[in-house]
């Protein structure tokens, strides 16, 4: 059961985060050519995958790699222009274009002529670096050469631009994305363990091998090439699904509209199916043709094996495996691949330590009707993560028919049935008869029970930062300030008593916020205070959390009500531009931008060259930034400094 609880809690906190790495580090070194020239040399190691660009590059391509030496003092000479490696030009699959850029590493060299003794160099270089899919925003790094005349040698130096602790925060929840799926994917592998089709062929598997193995070596050894098995057929599902689609691809669906609708209707069948209304099954045909394969022995007949215990036991892993696939393609790269290798794992693991050790069989408990209820719950969970995805869907139209009361009165509707269901009082068609209900099963409803009684306050406007990703924002409301409660009266202070043309107030944080950047710029301008533009989505989940947990601080939300002007551009918004507004995309010749959201999405990634939500830029009013961007900052600390030094360049 504790298995159970874990996969229930933490398959709702994870969803896709976006992306701010830090893929390039810089070295440097001084080599002597004489008593006065010096070669300036910077190094530049990049990270597998991805790119660095030239120095050069077409326009309208992507922010070339640009030194900067500080001779304001005249103690040296720059001869000539700084030389760089060979590298390679291909045809850049992000901006269109043949480019040249470099991989895992580059150099540069710069020649000076020192005029007067100089014990250092200081100079900055600003780069961007890309994968196959995406680009992160222009850094400035910052970078010291030492010159020592004394000993008439240089000594080699690292000297990186201190990154905003938010950039820092947001690499290691990346490093830790992965790490995320394959935790909540073996979790997901334990609980389809405890299903009807899965758990009483333990038995069976470990007397096969019981039985063909001439002794225990053997035994051991076929048990472990049968989990590899297992392993290999369930990664090369999760290989085949990144093979097909490419991250590219699976990123773009997370907000497309028709995909989280199908896949809406495709998880409400899988949780259909586990509640007992029909079976999911593969043809017969199937299972039988891998049977007779099974008994040729050997490696070919385990492999086999694995596969007969993969289809076989379809109807309850199936649904499963189509919602991890779900959640870890939508976030692209190797997701899917760790997902599969989670679940696997988890599957692998009983069975071939089992056969490996037969007398461990007594421990087991007997099959019966609890292995349905473990089926049950696992329908309930699917059944109220799906409406996530319809969810998603309703806030790209901005139809509102699924708003926040509705959304939240759905799952108080889903687990307080779950928490009946644990408690005896409703029955489903393949449950045993139940005279009494174990420590275990009342233990896990208790805990539904509470959590569905913890989400009642949200029903009246409560935040519920528990599952603050899944919900639509508290704007998105019929009620934001809460029942009973308005803007201008209920106890509710108002911070803007005059709303301008073109803005509106986010409830309940009564921040004042454009969704048009002209219009919000030139408000700006009018009351003297710097923009901060907040790249956003309806289905960023990540959004909500910061809107959510980080903005509501009382020292940011201060800063976000009364020290800047918020541009909140939505990059999914569906909604169609008007006649006169739509122009030929500048990234897809031939393509017209039709959409809200198309307009600034080309928007975020021609100007700050980064297509992931949330993005956050703080500008002036000569629309130059004031500090680096930074994105999904989970750190209300580091966030509120970020906001702070950007404010007080902008009063400089």
């Amino acid at each position: 059961m504790k298995h159970i609880f874990l996969f229930f809690t933490l398959l709702f906190g994870l969803l896709s985060q976006a992306q701010v790495l830090d893929p390039v580090t810089w070295e440097t070194s001084v080599e002597k050519l004489s008593d006065t020239d010096y070669l300036l040399i910077s190094k530049a190691n990049i990270e597998s995958g991805w790119h660095l660009y030239s120095q050069t590059v077409p326009e309208d391509g992507p922010i070339p790699t640009t030194f900067t030496y500080d001779d304001s003092e005249g103690l040296f000479k720059i001869v000539g222009n700084t030389s760089e490696e060979a590298g390679h030009t291909i045809d850049d699959p992000v901006f269109g274009m043949r480019i040249k850029f470099f991989e895992k590493s580059a150099t540069f060299k710069q020649k000076v002529r020192l005029t007067e003794g100089v014990s250092s160099i200081n100079a900055f270089v600003e780069f961007m670096v890309c994968d196959d899919s995406r680009c992160l925003p222009p850094t400035e790094v910052d970078l010291s050469f030492k010159i020592s005349a004394a000993h008439d040698s240089a000594v080699a130096v690292t000297s990186e631009k201190v990154q905003d602790t938010a950039v820092n925060a947001t690499e290691s929840s990346s490093k830790k994305g992965l790490w995320g799926i394959f935790f909540i994917a073996f979790l997901s592998g334990f609980a389809a363990l405890l299903t009807p089709c899965v758990f009483p062929m333990i038995p069976m598997t470990v007397s096969f091998f019981t039985k063909q193995s001439k002794n225990k070596a053997v035994g051991i050894k076929n048990a472990i090439i049968y989990g590899i098995c297992i392993i290999v057929i369930y990664v090369l599902l999760g290989t085949a699904v990144t093979g097909i689609f490419g991250a590219d691809a699976l990123n773009a669906l997370a907000t497309n509209v028709w995909f989280n609708i199908v896949f809406f209707l495709l998880l409400v069948i899988f949780a259909t199916s586990f509640l007992g209304a029909f079976e999911i099954m593969l043809p017969n045909s199937w299972a039988n043709k891998v049977d007779s394969q099974a008994d040729r022995g050997g490696l070919i007949g385990i492999f086999f094996m694995a596969l007969a215990l993969a289809i076989v036991s379809f109807s309850c892993t199936g649904p499963i495996v189509g919602t991890l696939l779900v959640e870890a393609a939508s976030k692209g790269g190797l997701a899917p691949i760790i997902g599969m290798l989670g679940f696997s794992f988890a599957i692998a693991l009983p069975f071939a330590l089992f056969a490996a050790f037969p007398g461990w069989l007594n421990s087991l408990p007997k099959s019966g009707g609890w292995l349905n209820t473990v089926k049950v719950v696992l329908g309930f969970l699917e059944l109220a993560l799906a409406f996530k995805f319809l969810s998603q869907a309703d806030l790209v139209m901005q139809s509102h028919l699924l708003e926040r009361e509705v959304f939240i009165a759905i799952w108080i509707a889903v687990f307080g049935t779950l928490a009946l269901y644990l408690f005896g009082k409703i029955q489903l068609p393949h449950d045993s008869p139940l005279p009494h209900i174990s420590v275990g099963r009342l233990g896990l409803g208790l805990v539904v029970l509470t959590f569905t009684i913890y989400m009642i306050p949200g029903l009246w406007g409560a935040p519920l930062n528990l599952i603050s990703a899944f919900p639509p924002p508290q704007y998105y409301s019929e009620s934001p300030y809460g029942v009973g409660f308005t803007k201008l009266g209920g106890g509710v202070a108002s911070a803007h008593a005059v709303i301008p043309e073109g803005a509106h107030v986010l409830a309940p944080h009564d921040i004042l916020a454009f969704n048009d950047y002209d219009t919000g710029l030139a408000y700006a301008k009018k009351v003297g205070k710097p923009v901060m533009l907040d790249f956003t989505g309806w289905a960023c989940v990540n959004c909500r959390k910061m809107e959510q947990n980080v903005w509501p601080e009382p020292e940011v939300l201060n800063i976000l009500k009364n020290d800047v002007v918020l541009i909140s551009l939505y990059v999914d918004d569906k909604r169609p531009l008007e006649a006169g507004e739509v122009v030929d995309s500048k990234l897809k010749p031939g393509k017209k931008l039709k959409y809200i959201g198309q307009k600034w999405s080309e928007l975020q990634t021609i100007k700050y060259k980064a297509n992931t939500q949330p993005f956050y830029v703080l500008m002036d009013h000569n629309e130059n930034n004031l500090l680096d961007p930074v994105s999904y900052t989970p750190d209300v600390d580091a966030y509120r400094h970020w906001l702070q030094e950007g404010i007080s360049k902008f009063k400089k």
